[in-house]
């Protein structure tokens, strides 16, 4: 019996709390708290209704009922940070080493509390107990329009940023464009972190089956030519040669197309939305895509399995999760490290870039970037600024580098700290991470973001219908793009 065989009988199916499809940043929000400074909440037992009290020292604290009835309350004296849309902070500890105690021990004299979605609260726990954030770190590319800017938790910062001296210029372009096309024609957050996509390979395949490693900067032509060789069945196992998700390949394209028209408006009317996913670019990155799909036995079903089973050879997934699977043990529920560590036997971990267009066409995924905002209710807008701009100092995102984060600053110290501080990244190459840049979005003035079903494309047209993928992107602009925007705007959203 195989190496792989043994292992995939042995591990018990992983818990969604486990794991999640590719891109945390796209994907289910954190759960946790973290108070670093005294002033903290107490022990108190939330009320049924939100009621502000006065403490000893003379904060006036404001509780937050919760659906899990536990305490929780942010008080006036404290900066209060939220944080969502980042799986890894879902650990317990993770927020404070890498960003926390670095925080608190720049700003001593603030008290500082930070909370991470969902446990015990969420946004509209917030909200109904009237408490904004003084600082919000989340996902642009989906909750700018979903959560912050229907609550008027956000305001263009281009001023601000300026008076703290703030440069967004020496932050990651793309993932500051990308914060651009959902800013209604300012700049709504600044990018702190990318969780990139990077392709994974487990050597243990290419070794088996004497195929050649893949290579930063590898075109998809190249991956296709691996991906037949490595499709294959051995001694009753099915070994798959790529998985990629065409949903993140699609949203986070590298082309850099923008699926809106111009509309003449920042905020045009639900009615006045057009689409554009046929074109010749989109047409090239369907095509792209669907072969890998319709390889013998290439079956696409979750990423995941690149690590669950082990009998994956090359599978495009986020900077977390190839944390994760290294074994850096920050990134990993204490509770399922033995599980991990049972999994990991039968993957020999490697990363490099993911594969590029060519043909002149060299750019990575857009950034899988999370940024922080400030909304306008705050009454320590300074304060936070202060914050801000110590967030993106090279002396925060060094740190966040150390611990295998890719950062948003772009800086020889930031890409030679990259996993320093972490001993289960040394010994791998992880040149890959920092290789090439990523795609900028573009031609989205004039327009109003929508969170589009782009995943009837291929889930469901190409791999349930058997269309082509030039009719699946028809079919999806068409119909499903025009009754999907429809159906929420009459819903009452614009998202």
């Amino acid at each position: 019996m195989s190496e792989g065989s043994k292992a995939e009988r042995k591990a018990r199916p992983l818990s969604r709390r486990t794991f999640v499809g590719a891109g945390a940043l796209a994907g289910a929000a954190g759960a946790g708290a973290s108070l670093l400074t005294p002033g903290a909440a107490g022990a108190a037992a939330v009320p049924r209704a939100p009621s502000r009290y006065a403490t000893r020292s003379g904060a006036a604290c404001t509780p937050v009922p919760n659906r899990y009835d536990e305490p929780f309350e942010v008080c006036d004296d404290e900066l209060f940070v939220f944080v969502a849309n980042y799986k890894p902070f879902e650990i317990a500890g993770f927020f404070d080493t890498v960003i926390g105690n670095g925080l608190a021990a720049a700003f001593p004299d603030v008290p500082l509390k930070v909370a991470v979605w969902d446990q015990p609260v969420r946004y509209e726990d917030l909200q109904a107990a009237g408490v904004v954030p003084d600082i919000i770190i989340d996902d642009p590319r989906r909750r700018i329009d979903r959560d912050l800017e229907p609550r008027g938790w956000l305001s263009d910062l281009t001023g601000d940023l300026a008076s703290a001296g703030i440069d967004l210029g020496t932050l990651n372009p793309a993932a500051v464009e990308l914060i651009r096309s959902r800013s209604d024609g300012g700049v709504y957050g600044v990018p702190l972190l990318v969780d990139d996509f990077v392709l994974l390979h487990n050597k243990k395949i290419f070794d088996r089956f004497d195929v050649p490693y893949p290579t930063n900067g590898m075109t998809y032509d190249r991956a296709f030519r691996l991906a037949e060789r490595l499709t294959r069945e051995v001694d009753l196992v099915a070994y798959k040669g790529y998985l990629q998700h065409p949903d993140n390949y699609l949203d986070f394209n590298q082309l850099g197309l923008y699926p809106f028209l111009a509309t003449g408006s920042e905020n045009p009317a639900p009615e006045d939305i057009r689409v554009d996913i046929t074109s010749a670019g989109w047409q090239r990155l369907g095509a792209s895509m669907e072969r890998f799909l319709l390889i013998p036995r290439n079956i696409f079903t979750s990423v995941d399995d690149f690590f669950q089973t082990g009998h994956v050879a090359m599978a495009v997934d986020t900077l977390w999760k190839f944390n994760a699977y290294a074994l850096n043990e920050m990134y990993i529920d204490p509770a399922d490290l033995e599980q991990w560590r049972g999994l990991a036997e039968n993957v020999d971990l490697a990363v490099t870039s993911v594969p590029v267009l060519g043909g002149g066409e060299e750019s990575t995924y857009q950034p899988n970037t999370l940024a922080a905002y400030l909304p306008p209710q705050s009454a320590k807008r300074r304060q936070a600024l202060d914050v801000l701009k110590w967030l993106v100092s090279e002396e925060a995102q060094v740190t966040l580098s150390s611990y295998g984060i890719k950062p948003a600053l772009r800086s020889d110290a930031v890409v030679d700290a990259f996993g320093s501080a972490s001993p289960a990244l040394a010994g791998i190459d992880t040149s890959g991470v920092f290789w090439g840049d990523n795609a900028a979005v573009s031609g989205y003035e004039q327009t109003e973001y929508w969170d589009l079903p782009l995943y009837m494309v291929f889930r469901q047209h190409v791999l349930k219908d058997g269309l082509s993928v030039a009719s699946a992107l028809t079919v999806t602009e068409t119909e499903d793009i025009p009754n999907y925007i429809r159906a929420q705007a009459e819903a009452g959203f614009d998202w």
